[in-house]
């Protein structure tokens, strides 16, 4: 089977739940996925959905436990690196089908990670890999490279009126 790479991209809500839900259907058709979550490190309550189907996915992440405010520290640094590493080899392992690299587009805008890193790895991958990369500000570079990219516009959102990320939905 033909794999692909994807680009989940855009100022709206539901990059990550889709690339989530493409693990969930992966899953179902009986596929391994590994999923990296860059810049976040926070509990959230996918991690406790995902504990279910630990035999077919694999979720790490590669970051504090907050958002990152400001310029990135040295230790946002180290993490999103020693992250990186870690999906590099979980993609040319052979154990996975599925490499979900959650808000990888906001650790290169930030410089944690080098774009051309992701660009290499998106070359070197094994061809049974499909590749997941999710996140506000995908380089132009990144784009041009993936088969399918989807964009998601934030038209109206209730956080513009105060409402905090809820449990379940949002975290």
């Amino acid at each position: 089977m033909q794999r692909y790479v994807h680009v989940y991209t855009g100022n709206g809500k539901g990059k990550s739940t889709a690339s989530f839900g493409l693990a969930l259907r992966a899953a179902g058709a009986g596929l391994k996925t590994f999923i990296a979550q860059f810049a976040k490190g926070m509990p959230c309550s996918e991690l406790v959905a995902l504990k279910r189907f630990a035999d077919c996915i694999t979720i790490r992440q590669f970051g504090r436990d907050r958002f990152i405010t400001g310029s990135p520290g040295k230790l946002d640094l180290s993490l999103a690196r020693n992250g990186f590493l870690e999906v590099q080899q979980a993609t040319l392992s052979g154990l996975y089908d599925v490499v979900i690299l959650d808000e990888i587009n906001v650790a290169t805008f930030l410089n944690l990670i080098p774009v051309d890193h992701l660009l290499n790895l998106i070359s070197t991958r094994p061809s049974h890999v499909e590749l997941v990369c999710t996140g506000r500000y995908a380089d132009p570079k990144v784009i041009a490279r993936a088969d399918l990219v989807t964009e998601m516009r934030e038209v109206k959102h209730y956080f513009q009126h105060g409402v905090q990320a809820r449990s379940g939905i949002e975290n």
